[in-house]
């Protein structure tokens, strides 16, 4: 049994679900905005509500607006979205060096959640051709000039990390990356560079990373604030 509700201290609906099998009340916010608050049978609405309240801060610092691709946007460091509407039963997309193109199927709906994934798709194949050219080339500038080998680099689409540096110092970085401000990439690189030297997050690992890049605290603390996504704006 599922029930929409909303109250006054969150700016978004909860969608309330009673399940068998549920033991405990738990909140979860899907990646399409929807806050889902699990409850048990057997629990009142009335306690479920506490709870929602107890938890409304966590919710609002954690909620991200939903957004929509649309029709002239900016995509990374030099692709531009257009969107048309086709006369085909199919939606199609093309990438070329400056340009996103998906001309959608006859009929469809760009907000329709079936569009904005096709949309989303591109955008993130366009993202990767970017990342691809460039961020090969960057790593080994700042490789050569802090003196921090690397055995090897890739670039794949990471859900949760902006890059990774394993024993064997393969360096792997998101292409998400490459929509981010140059410092904040820089920031990235010089990290898992300083990770072929420390394998760890200790003091000495962190006064390396200092060495290469003083403002990376700054830096640490804004690139918290972004998303391993396509962004806009």
């Amino acid at each position: 049994m599922q029930k929409i509700i909303k109250v006054d201290y969150l700016t978004m609906p909860v969608m309330i679900s009673r399940r068998k099998g549920t033991r405990h009340i738990r909140i979860a916010i899907k990646s399409d905005g929807v806050v889902r608050l699990s409850v048990p049978y057997g629990i009142p609405e009335i306690a479920a509500r506490a709870f929602l309240k107890q938890k409304a801060s966590w919710i609002n610092k954690h909620h991200v607006v939903s957004h929509r691709l649309t029709d002239g946007m900016h995509i990374g460091k030099h692709h531009r979205l257009l969107i048309l509407n086709g006369e085909s039963s199919r939606s199609h997309t093309k990438i070329t060096d400056t340009e996103i193109r998906v001309t959608l199927s006859s009929g469809a709906e760009i907000d329709s959640a079936k569009a904005q994934s096709i949309i989303t798709k591109a955008c993130e194949k366009a993202l990767m051709k970017q990342a691809e050219g460039l961020l090969p080339q960057r790593i080994q500038l700042i490789s050569t000039r802090t003196e921090l080998p690397y055995s090897a680099i890739a670039i794949k689409k990471l859900k949760s990390r902006w890059g990774s540096c394993d024993s064997h110092n393969r360096i792997v970085l998101n292409s998400y990356l490459i929509q981010l401000d140059w410092k904040l990439i820089d920031y990235v690189i010089c990290h898992e560079l300083a990770h072929t030297k420390y394998h760890h997050h200790q003091s000495s690992f962190w006064n390396l990373v200092e060495k290469v890049y003083p403002d990376y605290k700054n830096a640490r603390r804004l690139l918290k604030t972004k998303q391993t996504q396509v962004i806009i704006g």
